[in-house]
């Protein structure tokens, strides 16, 4: 656990029911704003995302609290593997800081914990996507390193896709 004049951080412990409140109630209040897709969590999702966590060893979450012991921020990840530099990877999948909390540099000690967290795993790099109106998360991930992913200038940055199955 990371303690800051305002912020105490830790990696969250998904049998820790208060961990998980907290990560359930600020998922459900990033599901509902815009950038998250302005849903909230399923029922399905609240009620089994505890055990879905805790089951998969290559998760981890980390998160933020206030100095009142509000939950303020959150960052889920997944772990996978880069098979050009045979090593794992961080994929940063989830960040979310409360709106009362934006601008305080929440997100920043959020992904600096998680950098520190995957560096222990080993990870080559950090990964993470963010949509192209989110124009104050893409500065906080340039100014914290993150550039557009290509391999070939000529070939142009990759893009995210996906397919519901």
């Amino acid at each position: 656990m990371t303690a800051t004049a305002t912020l105490t951080l830790c990696q969250a412990d998904y049998a820790n029911p208060q961990h998980m409140r907290a990560l359930l109630d600020l998922l459900d209040g990033y599901a509902r704003d815009p950038m998250g897709g302005a849903e909230p969590l399923s029922d399905f999702a609240k009620a089994n995302l505890p055990q879905a966590l805790a089951a998969r060893p290559f998760m981890f979450s980390v998160l933020a609290f206030d100095a009142s012991g509000l939950p303020v921020g959150l960052v889920n990840c997944v772990e996978g593997f880069s098979t050009f530099a045979c090593q794992p990877l961080v994929n940063v999948h989830d960040v979310v800081v409360l709106a009362s909390h934006r601008g305080q540099r929440v997100g920043e000690q959020l992904l600096a914990l998680v950098a520190q967290l995957a560096r222990a795993r080993g990870a080559c790099k950090l990964t993470l996507e963010v949509l192209e109106g989110n124009a104050s998360a893409q500065k906080l991930y340039r100014r914290l390193g993150f550039e557009n992913y290509q391999l070939d200038p000529a070939m142009g940055q990759a893009q995210f896709m996906q397919k519901w199955l």
